[in-house]
């Protein structure tokens, strides 16, 4: 696009009549649109983002693997390489990998059995799953054929039970970012409740839930996790472990919210705006969400943002430490917790990947939230 044609989109950089007409009858959000499109870090994080909730949205179809599948022959292998070219001709394929050990050094390798080759090709057929939950299928991104892609691929390695790294990292991002969506849906609707009714009647309710907060937050936040998380039965399934997870992470996260909320009702809650609406007989709950709650959707939207990743991390921690989803279920948290001894950092360090997704998870939100901060007020 050519700079003249940026300017003219771009409120803070032009000065030509038109532009300011512009600016002058622009609403909010395009003002906030405006301003967080200039933040390259927030854009850059919000592609990530973007980019991760449609690979966990599509987790099956980009995974060629169950990821409970074992394989006690295919344990530790490396990751695969795959080649493309079969002399002259474009031809991706593989070789089978079988584990060895070096003879001299002793130390576990993989040896390409270069008697086979394995076609490898896009849209291929593998295990059955439901797309998008709904459409029941058994076409993959990546696949091989003749063989099981199970049996073959090893694109990130595989681990001490013969499970692909690949496919369980695939997987464990939709569980670990649908834990941190879900947990931050429910903090966000606690804190902007309470918070609103607390900022709103004052007196007796503002005390008791400011109380309540303190308390909340008097308790050092990891030993409250793996309190609250140690309490729950290990003889429950996948899924009550994973509401359980979710509650518990979000009954901890809203007083930060909570708390914000107040101050800014207890700055409007006396404006002309208020008054007139109670005055023509408006119930407190109709002036609390339709007529200041608008006035903090920006800051609930960023705040949000920012609350993301400190799901996201809590529930790793809780995993990692045990305390939080446990095997069968896959997560970060869960992946992690294979590589605690140092045999694994040594001999497989490919185990450490599922840290790469939580780093680049954690900086895409925090970009993400702070230029929406930073864009919440467009008039400043």
């Amino acid at each position: 696009m050519p700079d003249s044609a940026v300017m003219a989109d771009s409120p803070a950089t032009a000065d030509s009549p038109a532009t300011t007409d512009r600016i002058s009858v622009a609403g909010q959000r395009q003002l906030i649109w405006w301003r967080f499109r200039r933040h390259r870090l927030a854009m850059a994080g919000a592609i990530v983002i973007g980019l991760f909730y449609v690979l966990a949205l599509g987790a099956d179809f980009f995974a060629y693997a169950p990821p409970n599948h074992t394989d006690g022959g295919r344990t530790y292998i490396s990751p695969q390489r795959i080649h493309l070219l079969d002399g002259a001709a474009l031809s991706p394929h593989v070789y089978p990998l079988r584990p060895g050990r070096d003879p001299e050094t002793f130390e576990p390798t993989n040896v390409e059995d270069r008697s086979r080759k394995i076609p490898v090709r896009l849209f291929a057929h593998g295990y059955e799953y439901k797309l998008l939950g709904v459409l029941p299928t058994d076409i993959h991104l990546i696949g091989t054929t003749g063989t099981p892609a199970a049996g073959a691929l090893a694109l990130l390695g595989t681990d001490e039970e013969g499970r692909d790294v690949y496919s369980r990292l695939v997987l464990a991002t939709r569980t670990s970012l649908a834990i941190g969506l879900a947990g931050v849906t429910v903090s966000v609707l606690l804190g902007a409740l309470l918070g609103g009714i607390s900022g709103y009647y004052g007196g007796f309710i503002d005390s008791i839930i400011q109380r309540t907060i303190e308390i909340v937050r008097s308790v050092p936040t990891i030993p409250l996790w793996m309190g609250l998380a140690a309490a729950l039965p290990r003889d429950w399934s996948v899924t009550r472990t994973y509401l359980a997870i979710t509650v518990i992470i979000s009954l901890i996260g809203w007083t930060e919210l909570a708390r914000v909320v107040r101050g800014r009702f207890l700055q409007v809650r006396g404006e002309d705006f208020v008054l007139a609406a109670e005055l023509v007989g408006c119930r407190p709950r109709r002036v609390i969400f339709s007529h200041m709650m608008p006035l903090f959707t920006s800051h609930i939207i960023a705040a949000t943002t920012l609350a993301l990743p400190l799901m996201i991390v809590a529930e790793t921690s809780l995993s990692f430490l045990g305390l939080g989803l446990r095997p069968p279920a896959v997560s970060w948290g869960v992946m992690l917790q294979q590589a605690q001894n140092i045999q694994s950092v040594a001999l497989s360090p490919w185990m450490l990947l599922p840290v790469v997704p939580v780093v680049a998870a954690i900086l895409a939100f925090n970009f993400v939230g702070d230029g929406l901060r930073d864009a919440a007020d467009p008039y400043s």
